[in-house]
């Protein structure tokens, strides 16, 4: 079991209706448990978006003209400023229920998963090429397991 962070500030906003969606417990339980051991105290924002937003996001903050799964926004703090502010990640409902389906996977269980993606991603980590993509996607198959899932790379 990981061990948990000492403090972590997690706000959860549905821009949709919250039916069939996680509850924002399971975001916090799976937030954790990709920042145990990495860092002590976070403050973070996740949004739960329909598909206008996330096209929105999407296009304006990347250039892509559709909605993706998860965006993650890392804090730009001015130079010296200490504060556990970590950024805002944005899901994209339709999106990942859609991806969920096409892929036969469990719908809280890709929610986990990008979850997972997101914080580390505000952590720093990324996938721009194989030696990081690779790196990154052996951490979230350890955090993801430790959570009781399985890996979400897996065929």
């Amino acid at each position: 079991m990981p061990r948990a962070i000492t403090e972590l500030d997690l706000a959860v906003s549905y821009a949709i209706p919250r039916l069939g969606l996680p509850a924002a417990v399971s975001f916090r339980r799976w937030a954790e448990a990709a920042l145990s051991g990495r860092i002590k105290r976070a403050d973070l924002a996740l949004r739960i978006v329909g598909e206008r937003e996330g096209r929105a996001l999407n296009r304006h903050y990347r250039g892509r003209d559709y909605a993706t799964n998860v965006l993650s926004f890392p804090a730009e703090l001015p130079p010296g400023v200490k504060l556990p502010i970590l950024g805002d990640i944005v899901m994209c409902a339709p999106v990942i229920a859609r991806e969920a389906r096409q892929q036969g996977k469990d719908l809280a269980a890709h929610y986990a998963h990008l979850t997972v993606h997101g914080v580390l991603h505000l952590l720093g980590w990324d996938h721009d090429n194989t030696t990081e993509a690779e790196a990154m996607e052996t951490l979230e198959r350890q955090i993801l397991d430790s959570l009781g899932f399985d890996d979400p790379y897996a065929e």
